[in-house]
């Protein structure tokens, strides 16, 4: 049979001869389907690489070794600002020395101390510069934990007075405690002051601290182990032991598997399709002619 004997849109015989389907191997393998499947191969590499890269994060070669954190830090060896603190290191203890900013004593509240609930006091402490600092510094510390407002805003008038006093920049503090990732802001409800904090956020206290222009702030917060009176210790417990293992990273390792796995596919059923499509329009072709010459002999 001629190429002249097929149907231009279907391929089925005009002279009357029987045409046989293509099979599926035939059809996948037209290079319009091989250009596919090169496709799909480069897609599912990239998909393929992401997972890799995934596992290698999830597997932690060098873990933290347990009571690490326990361990008290000068600040500047775990975190420095501006810098996201290390999965790793939160929770490390720390020492940082500096001076509380006047006026810049801040509530915030939705904190719980051993299950109660109440509020924390915190401050804006002005660390003391070192040969490497390039300008001011600051980072949010939360002080202590109140269980009312009422004792929150008297130790904030103790701690004003403290930081007010004529010979405070020459005598500064050194506070110890756990160094914890910003929480992020949060909006309060809608029956409150919406000025009130709920989540503990230095980019929240930043927007109400006050002498800030060219400053340098910590990104984590610190949360100190010492409380002055009448404010309580803040319940800081040491966090927990990590795994060496990532299993988030691992599934997500395995979701690109199932997407390069989903290319090829894709590349089938489209493939499928196409011929499906072609057998049949194959056979109404034939079911067509077959119905015509019936009725020519017939008249």
């Amino acid at each position: 049979m001629t190429p002249a004997d097929l149907d231009a849109s279907t391929g089925a015989a005009t002279s009357g001869l029987p045409v046989f389907p293509p099979t599926l191997r035939e059809v996948l393998l037209r290079p319009r389907w091989l250009g596919m499947l090169a496709l799909c191969l480069v897609v599912a590499g990239v998909f393929a690489w992401l997972g890799q890269w995934q596992l290698g994060r999830a597997l932690q070669t060098d873990p933290t070794p347990p009571g690490a954190t326990e361990q008290v830090e000068p600040i500047a060896d775990v975190v420095a600002p501006g810098a996201y603190l290390p999965e790793p290191l939160v929770g490390q203890r720390v020492t940082v020395t500096g001076t509380w900013v006047p006026g810049d004593f801040l509530v915030v509240g939705s904190r719980f101390n051993n299950g109660t609930e109440g509020y924390w006091v915190t401050g804006q402490l002005r660390v003391t510069p070192d040969a490497s600092s390039t300008g001011p510094t600051s980072i949010a510390v939360a002080i202590g934990w109140a269980p009312n407002l009422d004792v929150a805003h008297t130790a904030i008038d103790g701690l004003q007075r403290e930081a007010s006093a004529p010979d405070a920049a020459q005598n500064p503090v050194e506070v110890v405690g756990r160094i914890i990732s910003d929480e992020g802001p949060a909006l309060p409800r809608h029956d409150i002051d919406p000025q009130t904090m709920t989540s503990m956020s230095p980019a929240a206290l930043l927007g109400q601290w006050h002498d800030v222009a060219g400053l340098s702030v910590y990104r984590p917060y610190l949360a100190s182990q010492v409380a002055p009176q009448p404010l309580a210790d803040i319940a800081s417990p040491p966090p927990p032991t990590g795994s060496t293992v990532n299993w988030l990273n691992i599934f997500y390792a395995a979701e690109w598997a199932v997407f390069a796995g989903f290319a090829f596919y894709l590349w089938y059923r489209l493939g499928r399709d196409a011929w499906e499509r072609e057998v049949e329009e194959i056979e109404d072709a034939a079911d067509a002619a077959s119905s015509g010459e019936g009725a020519e002999s017939r008249g």
